[in-house]
Order: C-alpha cells, then sequence, then structure tokens
C-alpha cells in the first residue's frame, strides 16, 4: 500500500546464543502546510494547523514544524508556492541527518493526484539518494485515524471502502517507475499503464464487494432499529472530542471507550437508559470535524441514521474550546445536511471545569474579544436564544449533570405522551 498505518524497525541482539528480534515503534514526525487566503483568514488557518496537529498526534506523528503562505488560491500544481516548496524541502534536508528527521508532509487540504506527483518530486529531489518522505493531506490523515481505531468489523467495512474510493484516483503516481517501459509484440502500452488498469480493475471489484456488504449491513442495520419498538431515541452528536462517550458513560452507567483522542468512538453504540419511571434508547455516534471526506459521509451512512431517526438530538458542545462556536455551527450544518426535517434539539454546554478567559483590563480601550468573555457572559449572548434547550455542564467532573437528566426527562416524555396520549394520566399521578 502506498501510505503506512503503523511503521516498525527491528533491532537485532544476540542473546543466549541465539538472535532474538525486538520489535520497536518507529515514531514518525512531520511538517504541517497550510495556506492563508482571502476567504481564509490567517487566525483561522492557525486554528486549522492546530486541529491538523491534534490530527497528527491523534495518529502518533509529531508534528514539528508549520508552514504558512498567502496566496490568493491553492496553486494547482504543488499547492503552495515554489519559494515555499523550496523553503519546506530545504527544512527537510537539513534534518535529515538528525535524530528526528522528516518523514510526512501534511497538507491541511485536499490535494490532486498530480499535486501529490509533483510535491513528492520536488521534495524528495536529490543529486543522489533520492529521499522518501511521504506527501499526504488532511483527508487521508483522517482516513488512517479511522483505519487505526476501527474495532468492529462494520466499521472496519465502512473505512476500507471509503479508504478505497480515495486512493483509486491517486494509483497512478505509485507506478511512475514503469511509465517509460513498453510493451512487446507492437503494443504501444506500457507497463506502468497496464499495472494502472490491472490495480484498478481490482480496487474497482473490491469496492462493489464492500458496497454490496454494506447494503446488506443496512439492511440488518434498518431491522436492528425496527425491532427497538416505539421507544424514544436519543441520539448524542457533537464535534469530536467533545465529550459525548464521557456523558454517554454517565447516562448510561455503561462502559464506552472515552478518550482524550480525535475520534475515538466510531461504532455507534445504543444504550437502553431509565430516568424516573422513562426509559428510552440512547445512542452514542461518531464525532463530526470541519472538511470531514465526503467518502466517510458516505460510508458511515448507517451510523448517520441513527442521527436521521432519532427523536431528540443531544448537541454536546466543548465550550472551553477556543473555537467552539465554529464547531457548533459545523455540527449544525451537518446536522442540516442529514436531516430533513428540524428535530428537537438539547445544546449541552461540556467541559465548563476547563473554561477560562482573560478579562479586559479597566484602562484597556480595544473592542472586547471572545476570550474577554466569561462564562456569564457567553450565556447573554446567542446562547440566550436557546432558552431553556441549553445547560451547562461538566461530564468529568459530573458537574449539574442531575439537572441535565431532569431536563431530558422533560423533553423525552413529551414525545412519549405524544406518542401514547393513553400514558398521559401515568405520568401525572406519578409527577405527583
Amino acid at each position: 500500500m502506498a501510505y503506512a498505518c503503523v511503521c516498525h524497525f527491528f533491532v537485532v541482539s544476540l542473546q543466549s546464543q541465539r538472535c532474538m528480534i525486538e520489535i520497536k515503534p518507529y515514531i514518525e514526525h512531520a511538517v504541517l502546510v497550510g495556506l492563508i487566503t482571502p476567504n481564509q483568514p490567517e487566525e483561522r488557518t492557525k486554528e486549522y494547523l492546530d486541529e491538523l496537529a491534534f490530527l497528527a498526534d491523534t495518529h502518533g506523528i509529531v508534528p514539528v514544524k508549520r508552514f504558512t503562505q498567502r496566496l490568493d488560491q491553492p496553486n494547482s500544481t504543488t499547492y503552495v508556492g515554489e519559494g515555499k516548496l523550496e523553503e519546506v524541502r530545504q527544512y527537510i534536508i537539513g534534518r535529515e541527518h538528525t535524530e528526528e528527521p522528516i518523514d510526512v508532509v501534511i497538507f491541511d487540504d485536499e490535494l490532486s493526484p498530480r499535486q501529490i506527483r509533483n510535491l513528492e518530486k520536488a521534495i524528495n529531489h536529490r543529486e543522489k539518494h533520492p529521499a522518501n518522505v511521504r506527501v499526504i493531506d488532511r483527508t487521508i490523515l483522517i482516513l488512517e485515524i479511522f483505519l487505526q481505531r476501527a474495532q468492529t468489523s462494520y466499521a472496519k467495512t465502512q473505512v476500507e471502502m471509503a479508504h478505497l474510493q480515495y486512493m483509486l484516483p491517486r494509483l497512478t503516481r505509485m507506478w511512475s517507475h514503469l511509465d517509460r517501459q513498453r510493451g512487446g509484440g507492437g503494443t504501444n502500452r506500457g507497463m506502468g499503464e497496464t499495472q494502472i488498469e490491472a490495480d484498478k480493475r481490482v480496487i474497482g471489484q473490491r469496492i462493489a464487494l464492500l458496497r454490496e456488504q454494506l447494503k446488506t449491513i443496512d439492511k440488518q442495520m434498518a431491522t436492528q432499529r425496527q425491532h427497538r419498538g416505539k421507544m424514544v431515541r436519543v441520539a448524542l452528536v457533537g464535534y469530536t472530542n467533545v465529550g459525548k462517550s464521557t456523558l454517554m458513560n454517565l447516562l448510561s452507567k455503561s462502559e464506552v471507550f472515552a478518550e482524550n483522542k480525535l475520534f475515538a468512538t466510531l461504532d455507534t453504540t445504543v444504550r437502553k437508559v431509565t430516568i424516573e419511571n422513562l426509559p428510552f434508547l440512547l445512542s452514542d455516534t461518531v464525532g463530526f470535524i470541519r472538511k470531514l471526506p465526503h467518502h466517510l459521509v458516505e460510508s458511515f451512512k448507517s451510523t448517520l441514521d441513527e442521527v436521521r431517526e432519532a427523536d431528540l438530538l443531544i448537541h454536546v458542545v466543548d465550550i472551553s474550546h477556543p473555537n467552539f462556536e465554529e464547531q457548533y455551527e459545523v455540527v449544525q450544518q451537518t446536522i442540516a445536511d442529514i436531516c430533513k426535517e428540524d428535530k428537537p434539539t438539547v445544546v449541552v454546554f461540556n467541559k465548563v471545569d476547563a473554561f477560562t478567559y482573560v478579562p479586559k483590563e479597566e484602562d484597556d480601550l480595544t473592542p472586547i474579544q471572545r476570550e474577554n468573555l466569561s462564562l456569564s457572559d457567553l450565556e447573554k449572548t446567542w446562547m440566550a436564544r436557546l432558552g431553556e434547550d441549553c445547560i451547562f455542564i461538566s461530564a468529568k467532573n459530573k458537574e449539574n449533570i442531575d439537572a441535565l437528566r431532569a431536563l431530558m426527562y422533560e423533553r423525552i416524555k413529551a414525545i412519549h405522551v405524544q406518542r401514547y396520549p393513553y400514558n398521559d394520566f401515568l405520568f401525572q399521578n406519578y409527577d405527583v
């Protein structure tokens, strides 16, 4: 494969007169590259590169340097200009003989096959002994993380299909060393072309097989959802790494895997939860992210169906994140794309224990910035329009969880009574 998910090197040592092989993980080091454009100002580019660095760290890659360039639009052949590309190349050359050489260059936007081919050729060019630095983009990085974290056969099938769909148009660069070879028998086609055609045929067949498997899985998942009866269904949604799985564990008293990493949860987890006298189904879905590869959205159709078919959405937001408002908008837009109709939503602002702000000094006459607002100040902004459909908690410290349960109880009861009007009398007597 063109991209290796895990790299290892072998240390051979003689012990007790026999050869012992010790496998040690090799940690890759990377440089990150992003653009500052009229549509993406410098501050936003910095935030995107921060997230790209977090993605790299999640994948086990250590980012050591960032490069940015101002352009009206990405260069169609090399993404960045020739001068910036040479600057990146010289930095990589300068680290080649150190203990931490650069193994990979990660670009913040999706690269075309042509751009990848040109970038790898330029970055790895040496008069003697060409280098072997990988060039990847944000999309393949996310796909590799998904490949690492997929646990069930369902998730693995989804991710493999997305990965193959992404790789299919990028196969040409894998066989460039065969481009000048010619076949015999009067044919004018090179061996490289023949190999590419063969690989595309094999990958196409594999994608077709996976697509059929996913259709079968989708039917099974749809049947499972039908067998859940008419219980109220609640889905936890939100940006990746906002604390959905931690909240899921608190509400359902289960042990869903939770970690301070992006995309810690790929498989949808559904638990039966009871608050007071009211049972319902709670699902923990995959987190969203900016520039989520469309191949993944396609492959994770059944996961997104949990959101589409939910009766109530619990939108979890990491209020301690400096750019939480944009994350909120990304998720809201994704939900709008998935669901054709508005769904009842409770917005849960999580991680209030980690929220910090910088108060303005009295003699500071500059305009108030987002970082100058306290939590109480924020509650008076656009959040005030959410009314009672908004609550502030700390899932980690179990702060205000009882209030959240009470709010969820009221919202779920309203849906349940609308579905089963004859149960309204029972609820009234219970509440009394």
